[in-house]
């Protein structure tokens, strides 16, 4: 069962802007990248359902958080069907991401009051997942599919939607800057962010420093107005 109400995720995504993202098969090294995620000011994390057993090592980094980070707001990110959405919540996942829009998926997160943020690509599934109750979807995959100035386009017309792009995101400051003066209320970052060099190494303080400078680069953003 999800610890943080609807609310208070979709709350912390507006105010913090960013949502780290991985998967990793070692439950251990999912536990440290999280402890140095949260160590860097992060309060949101999502952890991708991809290969075998994924289900086992997000039920231990969300029974661990709970104690050594308890205020880290763990979703399941790559949630194709209704059925895995479920089995993630049940483990307690308090956010459901996926790759496409997925109604079955909405309906269960609505009576669950747990945020739902599917993949899209075209206005017409904007709006559909719109019509589903979706309060931000994700822009996915972000660079390919328009980038900043699709998100430009769209918000014209469509000022009330909130657009979170995954897949072209880095935690360069002119990179953030384009998504931010865009108009996304956050952006999915993963292996930018969470470089697999620096974990082959052991190296979760660069995680952590990382995480913390591109907080306060889109902190920094937004207050001299090139951010949503």
């Amino acid at each position: 069962m999800a610890r943080f109400s609807r609310m208070t995720v979709l709350n912390t995504l507006y105010e913090d802007g960013m949502v780290p993202l991985f998967h990793q098969a070692d439950a251990g090294i999912a536990i440290r990248i999280a402890g140095a995620l949260a160590e860097g000011g992060s309060r949101l994390l999502e952890f991708t359902n991809r290969g075998d057993f994924a289900i086992e090592v997000f039920s231990a980094l969300v029974k661990q958080a709970a104690t050594s980070a308890p205020d880290l707001i763990i979703g399941a990110g790559s949630i194709e069907d209704a059925p895995t959405a479920a089995l993630f919540l049940a483990h307690g996942a308090n956010f459901i991401v996926g790759p496409t829009f997925n109604e079955e998926i909405a309906r269960l997160c609505n009576r669950r009051k747990v945020p739902y943020l599917p993949g899209c690509g075209s206005v017409n599934e904007i709006a559909r997942a719109e019509e589903w109750g979706v309060e931000v979807v994700k822009l996915f995959p972000g660079s390919s599919a328009g980038g900043p100035a699709f998100v430009r386009d769209i918000r014209g017309p469509r000022p009330w939607t909130s657009i979170m792009p995954t897949g072209g995101v880095t935690p360069d400051a002119d990179n953030l800057r384009e998504w931010f003066s865009a108009g996304v209320v956050a952006v999915g970052i993963g292996s930018r962010l969470i470089r697999s060099d620096w974990i082959k190494a052991g190296d979760f303080a660069a995680i952590t420093r990382l995480t913390r400078s591109t907080l306060d680069t889109i902190r920094e953003l937004r207050e001299h107005g090139k951010g949503a």
